[in-house]
C-alpha cells in the first residue's frame, strides 16, 4: 500500500530518529549523557501523585470522560490564569484541556486552515509547527528570528511580505530553543499586527514559569480575545511530560471550533490525570521557586560546559535550555553534535533541527542532574 501523499512533505521527528541511535550506543555499553531533549527529570509535586492515586477508586474514574474535561479542571485552569497572569477566563467556554499542547497544534491547524493557507512559523522554532502545517496541506511561511533582534519577530520586515493568504501565526515566548523572553510591548504590537492582517495568533507558552521572574500571557493584552489563543502545558512547569496535559485558552468561538476537531479525535482525558492536573494547578509560586533553584544551579554548570566548548550564549534567558553559538570556523551544527556524541558520549541538540536559522548553534537541556553535567564537563576538559 502506498503511503498518503501528505507524508512526502514530512520526516520522522528528529528526536524519534536520533534517540534510537543513542539507545543503540547505550546498548553497546556506552555511557551517554543525554542533554538533548527537554524531558524533565524532576518529580511532580507530591500532591499531584497523591491526587492520581486517590482518584482511581472514584465511581467514574474508568469511564469515558468529557471531551472538554471535568468542570473542576476547567475551573482550575481559569483560576491558574487569574492567579499568575491576571487573565479572567470563563471556564465553561474559554478553556479547553488538551492531551498535551502538541496535539493542540494539530487541532488548531485542522480547525482553521484550508489547503494552501499560509502560516507564519518562527525560524528557529518548534519543528511541529511546520510539520503539522504541511500535514494539513497548508503552506509554511517562515519568519526569521536572529540574535540581532534578540530573537523577537521583526514586524517591519514582515510588513514587507505578501501576507494576503496568511491565516495563522505561531509564537512561542519564552522562546524555544533560544530562551528569549517576550515582553508586554511585543505582544501589544503583535495584536495590532494580527488585526491589521486578519491573522489568528497562537502563543505557545509552556516555559512561562521556568527561570522567568515575570511570566506573561498574550491574553492579558487588550484586544487579544479577538485575534489570539494561548497554549499552556503542565509538562515543563510541573514535571508532568508523560502525563500529557495541556490546554488552549481564548475566545469562546475559537475554542468551540477546536472542540469540533478534538471531539472527533479522542474520547476524553483519564479522570485520574485530570485530578492530578487540578492538584498541580493549585500549587503556589513556592513550587516554581523550588524547581527554578535546581535549574539555576544546573544552568550555571552548563554555562561552564558551553565555555569549555568555546561557544557563546546569552544569560538573560528563560526556559530549560541553553542556546549556544559555535565559534567561528567550527564544524556545522549536526557534525559538531555527532562528534560530541561519538567521541565524548554527550548528546546535545543541533540548532538546525529548529530551522535553517539554527545553523551555527547547539542547544543544551537542563533536564540532567548536576552530577551528570559535571561529568560532561570533565569529559570535555580532560
Amino acid at each position: 500500500m502506498k503511503a498518503a501523499d501528505r507524508l512526502n512533505s514530512v520526516q520522522e521527528y528528529y528526536f524519534s530518529r536520533k534517540l534510537r541511535e543513542v539507545r543503540g550506543l547505550v546498548a553497546r555499553g556506552k555511557d551517554i549523557i543525554n542533554m538533548g531533549i527537554g524531558s524533565p527529570d524532576l518529580a511532580p509535586p507530591p500532591k499531584v501523585v497523591e491526587a492520581l492515586t486517590q482518584s482511581v477508586t472514584h465511581p467514574t474514574a474508568h469511564k469515558y470522560q468529557s471531551y472538554q474535561g471535568t468542570p473542576e479542571l476547567r475551573q482550575a485552569i481559569a483560576d491558574y490564569y487569574q492567579t499568575f497572569f491576571g487573565v479572567s477566563l470563563n471556564p465553561d467556554n474559554e478553556v479547553l484541556p488538551l492531551m498535551g499542547s502538541k496535539e493542540g497544534i494539530m487541532h488548531v491547524s485542522m480547525a482553521f486552515l484550508n489547503e494552501g493557507d499560509g502560516v507564519l512559523i518562527p525560524n528557529p522554532g518548534y519543528p511541529t509547527y511546520a510539520s503539522v502545517t504541511e500535514l494539513v496541506g497548508a503552506r509554511a511561511v517562515p519568519y526569521t528570528l536572529s540574535a540581532t533582534t534578540d530573537w523577537l519577530p521583526d514586524l517591519e520586515a514582515l510588513e514587507q511580505q505578501d501576507l494576503s493568504n496568511v491565516k495563522l501565526m505561531w509564537l512561542n515566548y519564552p522562546h524555544m530553543p533560544t530562551g528569549a523572553k517576550g515582553t508586554k510591548a511585543l505582544f501589544e504590537a503583535l495584536i495590532q499586527f494580527a488585526k491589521k492582517h486578519d491573522l489568528l495568533l497562537i502563543n505557545d507558552n509552556p516555559y512561562a514559569h521556568i527561570l522567568n521572574d515575570q511570566p506573561l500571557s498574550i491574553l492579558d493584552v487588550e484586544g487579544a480575545a479577538e485575534v489570539a489563543l494561548e497554549f499552556q502545558s503542565l509538562s515543563k512547569a510541573y514535571n508532568m511530560a508523560g502525563w500529557r496535559v495541556g490546554m488552549v485558552c481564548g475566545n469562546a468561538t475559537y475554542i468551540n471550533q477546536i472542540l469540533k476537531v478534538k471531539s472527533n479525535m479522542d474520547s476524553g482525558m483519564f479522570y485520574g490525570i485530570q485530578q492530578g492536573a487540578i492538584a498541580a494547578l493549585n500549587e503556589s509560586t513556592a513550587w516554581f521557586a523550588q524547581i527554578n533553584a535546581v535549574y539555576q544551579k544546573r544552568r550555571e554548570l552548563v554555562w561552564k560546559l558551553a565555555d569549555a566548548l568555546n561557544t557563546t550564549y546569552q544569560k538573560d534567558t528563560g526556559g530549560m535550555f541553553v542556546w549556544a553559538k559555535l565559534p567561528e570556523g567550527a564544524l556545522d551544527s549536526e557534525t559538531t553534535i555527532d562528534k560530541l556524541l561519538h567521541e565524548q558520549h554527550i548528546f546535545v541538540a543541533p540548532g538546525t533541527i529548529f530551522g535553517s536559522a539554527g545553523e551555527g548553534y547547539i542547544r543544551f537541556s537542563l533536564c540532567v542532574s548536576e552530577d551528570r553535567i559535571q561529568e560532561a564537563l570533565n569529559r570535555i576538559v580532560s
